[in-house]
C-alpha cells in the first residue's frame, strides 16, 4: 500500500551538492523511522542515515557526518538528503526505506523500499 519515491539524483562534480527527495504515498504513521541507503556496483547495501518521524532524531554513518544532513517534512510525507562536499566514493543508487524492526543500520530492517536515483560524483 504504502510506496516510496526518491528523486534528485544525477551528476556532479566532486564537491558539489545535491539534494535527494524521497516522498511517500499511504500511510506511514505506523513506521518510527525512515533511512537513506546506497549500493554501488558491485557491492553491498550500505546504511546512511535516518530520522524518526515522531522526533526527528537523526542519525548519520561515519562516512556521511559533516557532509550530509537528513531531514523530514511529516505534512508531506516527505524525507529529504542534503549532501555537500561530494566525493567520487559517494557514486552509486540512493534508496529510502521504512523501518519495520531490527537493527537500524542493516537494509533487513526496513520492509518498504523506493526504486532508487541514481548519484554519480565525477573526480
Amino acid at each position: 500500500q504504502v510506496q516510496l519515491v526518491e528523486s534528485g539524483g544525477g551528476l556532479v562534480q566532486a564537491g558539489g551538492s545535491l539534494r535527494l527527495s524521497c516522498a511517500a504515498s499511504g500511510r506511514t504513521v505506523s513506521s518510527y523511522r525512515i533511512a537513506w541507503f546506497r549500493q554501488a556496483p558491485g557491492k553491498e547495501r550500505e546504511f546512511v542515515a535516518c530520522i524518526s518521524w515522531s522526533g526527528g532524531s537523526t542519525y548519520l554513518a561515519d562516512s556521511v557526518k559533516g557532509r550530509f544532513t537528513i531531514s523530514r517534512d511529516n505534512a508531506k510525507n516527505a524525507v529529504y538528503l542534503q549532501m555537500n562536499s561530494l566525493k567520487p566514493e559517494d557514486t552509486a543508487v540512493y534508496y529510502c526505506a521504512l523501518y519495520q524492526r531490527g537493527v537500524k543500520e542493516v537494509p533487513s530492517a526496513y520492509d518498504t523500499w523506493g526504486q532508487g536515483t541514481q548519484v554519480t560524483v565525477s573526480s
